[in-house]
C-alpha cells in the first residue's frame, strides 16, 4: 500500500470551491432574477468561506494510510470525481456560456452541490478521526445550499432565506 496524501484531496476540494465561487458570480452578473443574483452572490461568498477552510485544514493534515485494493486507488478515484462531476474552474466557462435561464443554471447549481456532498462524504473516510467534524460543518454548508437553490427551483420559498 502507498502513503496517501490527503492534503491533496484538499486540493481537489479547493479546486471545486474555486468552481463553485466563479459559477454562482458569472452567474449572478448573468441572469437577470433579482433573488436568484441574491442567492448566488451569497453562496458565492459562502464557497469562499468553504475555501478559506479546506486551504487551513491541508496545511494541517498528516500522512494517512487508506484501505485500498490497489495502491493510489482511493486517490485516484477522488481526482477523477472532482475533475469530472463537481464544480471545476476549467469547465466552468464552457457551462456558463450555455446557460441562459434561471432554471437551468439552479438545476445545475443543485446537481453540482449534491455531488459535493457525495465528494465530501468520501474525503471525510480519508482524514484522521479528530479532522472529520471540520468536514461534516462543510457537509452540512452544502446540504443548506442544496435546500436554498431546490426551493428557489421550485418557486415555493423566496430564493434568499435567513435559516
Amino acid at each position: 500500500m502507498s502513503v496517501f496524501e490527503p492534503s491533496e484531496v484538499f486540493q481537489f476540494a479547493i479546486r471545486i470551491e474555486q468552481g463553485g465561487e466563479k459559477f454562482y458570480r458569472e452567474m449572478a452578473k448573468k441572469l437577470p432574477d433579482a433573488e436568484v443574483k441574491k442567492l448566488f452572490s451569497a453562496l458565492a461568498e459562502e464557497e469562499v468561506k468553504h475555501k478559506k477552510i479546506y486551504e487551513s485544514m491541508a496545511a494541517q493534515m498528516e500522512e494517512y494510510e487508506p484501505i485500498e485494493s490497489y495502491p493510489g486507488e482511493y486517490f485516484a478515484y477522488l481526482r477523477a470525481y472532482a475533475d469530472n462531476i463537481i464544480f471545476t474552474p476549467q469547465k466552468m466557462d464552457e457551462k456558463i456560456k450555455s446557460i441562459n435561464d434561471a432554471r437551468s443554471a439552479l438545476q445545475f447549481a443543485i446537481d453540482r452541490e449534491l455531488d459535493s456532498i457525495l465528494y465530501y462524504e468520501e474525503v471525510k473516510k480519508l482524514v484522521p478521526e479528530n479532522q472529520r467534524s471540520s468536514i461534516d460543518k462543510i457537509i452540512e454548508e452544502e446540504r443548506r445550499h442544496f435546500v436554498k437553490l431546490s426551493k428557489c427551483s421550485e418557486g415555493t420559498a423566496a430564493c434568499v432565506s435567513k435559516d
